[in-house]
């Protein structure tokens, strides 16, 4: 056991070490990280891990699908909730099927229902691939938006056709009609299941007097309550579990009312998706070996060229989709072309490149189970080998050329929105404005009679003229932006030799340690403001 704990640990340690290099070189993590399980797969004397397979849902899902949910803005999600769809229910359906009979057609042996189930396992694109390859470029708004709302849902859809995929191949039965009937209830009732607990939990956040450590470890028990809910009643968890994280991400600003709880649980959430990515990758590494062995009658040759057709035809399915998607609503709809930009050719041709496949496939794959009615499970270790290769493929390929691919086409934004600075500007205004009307209002008196709420009136008034003159500086021509982008740099360096001086000041043991947290705490708040991290 112990040496079971320190191999995964040191492992977790190399994987961290390759992604700060790919921060460094400017290269999406999640293709280190598939690089690297390859390379673990095959290091002399690496010991084998065998998991359950059901623990690779019941562990990895839940709270993979509730960080995705917690960052996607309904707002968005709704405006754009047409395309999002026909991407995460028409994708998924349409790749689903050509891969089966693809697969049927050229695999020895290989059953229409295992195509279904491999199907199902590579339909879904990862949102954290494309997002993470997407950061070190400018890409519109709407692109970003629908990947994210795809990759949420599609999650969901793509699980689904893998439930009962797996069901007709241990079953030897599927009727079209039952399953499409089965489907609906499953995530209809999922839905109903998600959104009960979710009150729940709202309630005890809301009403009862937790703390910001009670309030994060609640967040993360959550996704598994409601998951282990929906799957106890025979249905959908993962639509449980985004309904669920939509309605309390929704509601968060209700529920979490203190900066230190949302400062804790952010880091708490990115540090836990980050390790998970890791681990699943490492779990995939150690397994290939196994795999391999275990392709039975196909050789390495064979297998590799399966998973090589397979991962370009999921590549040129998704752009045979995306097009007709994408423009056959509008021509159909009148309404769409006057309420919506046109597109172009460029922005589903971003939305289609960045369709990389990712960790939820990855832990799908791992999930199907060892036996099926006391025999091995048919073609087990070909399927999950393929997925491999279509994960590394879309990772590695279209990872690395995504962004040169933008620099090519020079998109631009072609939707009426507003900047991101100069929206953050503009909240800012609107947020200081609220206050000080608030004090004109109530506390009039004692802005002149209390010297501390009189100095607090300056400081809005002050900070109020700054932030007007920023967000007149945001819409002027590039030359004013260069000035505000030396300004913010300007402000990092004066935050960094702060963050020098209260060093010092601990050493010098000068002030307590609980004061210069919290100034500390002010200078993370204050740095926020002017950048963003990524979540």
């Amino acid at each position: 056991m112990h040496h079971s704990l320190l191999l995964i640990l040191t492992l977790l340690f190399a994987v961290f070490m390759l992604v700060m290099a790919g921060q460094k070189l400017k290269i999406s993590y999640p293709i280190f990280l598939v690089l690297a399980g390859l390379a673990i797969g095959f290091i002399p004397g690496m010991p084998r891990i065998e998991i359950d397979p059901e623990l690779i849902f019941l562990i990895f899902l839940p709270p993979l699908l509730y960080e995705a949910a917690w960052y996607t803005s309904w707002n968005d999600f709704w405006k754009w909730k047409r395309p999002i769809a026909l991407l995460a229910f028409g994708a998924v359906i349409f790749t689903s099927l050509i891969v089966a009979y693809i697969s049927n057609a050229m695999i020895p042996g290989f059953t229409l229902a295992l195509g279904f189930l491999l199907g199902g396992i590579i339909s879904p694109p990862d949102a954290v691939a494309a997002t993470s390859v997407l950061k070190h470029v400018k890409v519109p708004k709407r692109a970003l938006t629908i990947l994210e709302g795809e990759s949420l849902v599609n999650d969901a859809s793509s699980l689904i056709v893998f439930r009962f995929a797996l069901a007709a191949v241990v079953t030897g039965q599927f009727v079209m009609h039952q399953a499409v009937t089965d489907f609906f209830l499953s995530a209809g009732m999922g839905i109903v299941i998600g959104l009960a607990i979710a009150h729940i939990m709202y309630a005890i956040h809301r009403f009862l007097p937790t703390t910001p450590s009670i309030d994060s470890a609640l967040t993360l028990m959550t996704p598994y309550f409601i998951y282990i809910a929906a799957e106890q009643f025979h249905f959908s968890g993962v639509m449980a579990v985004v309904s669920g994280g939509l309605f309390l991400s929704y509601r968060s600003h209700e529920i979490f009312k203190d900066g230190a709880t949302r400062m804790q649980m952010l880091g708490v959430w990115s540090t836990l998706i980050f390790v998970m990515n890791g681990i699943i990758f490492i779990l995939i590494g150690l397994e290939l070996p196994t795999i391999v062995e275990g392709l039975g009658d196909y050789s390495i040759g064979e297998a590799i060229k399966y998973g090589l057709i397979i991962s370009v035809l999921t590549i040129l399915i998704r752009l045979l989709w995306v097009y007709p998607a994408t423009f056959i609503p509008r021509w159909l709809s009148k309404k769409i072309r006057t309420r919506e930009a046109n597109p172009g050719w460029k922005g589903p041709l971003i939305v289609s490149w960045a369709g990389m496949r990712g960790v939820v496939s990855l832990a799908s794959a791992l999930s199907i189970p060892l036996l099926i009615n006391g025999q091995p499970f048919p073609h087990r270790n070909l399927i999950l080998f393929i997925t491999f290769i279509v994960i590394l493929v879309t990772l590695v390929f279209q990872g690395l050329t995504l962004p040169v691919l933008i620099k090519l086409i020079k998109i631009k934004e072609i939707d009426d929105i507003t900047p991101e600075d100069e929206q953050s500007a503009g909240i800012q205004l609107y947020l200081m404005k609220a206050s000080l009307d608030r004090l004109h209002e109530k506390y009039l008196f004692e802005t002149t009679d209390n010297e501390l709420v009189g100095f607090l009136k300056k400081d809005l008034e002050h900070n109020i003229s700054i932030t007007q003159a920023r967000l007149d500086s945001l819409v002027c021509d590039d030359t004013m932006k260069e000035e505000v982008d030396l300004y913010h740099h300007i402000l990092l360096d004066l935050y960094g030799v702060q963050r020098k001086a209260l060093f010092k000041l601990r050493q010098d043991k000068a002030f307590g340690d609980e004061a210069i947290r919290k100034q500390e705490l002010q200078l993370d708040l204050d740095e926020l403001k002017i950048s963003q991290p990524e979540h």
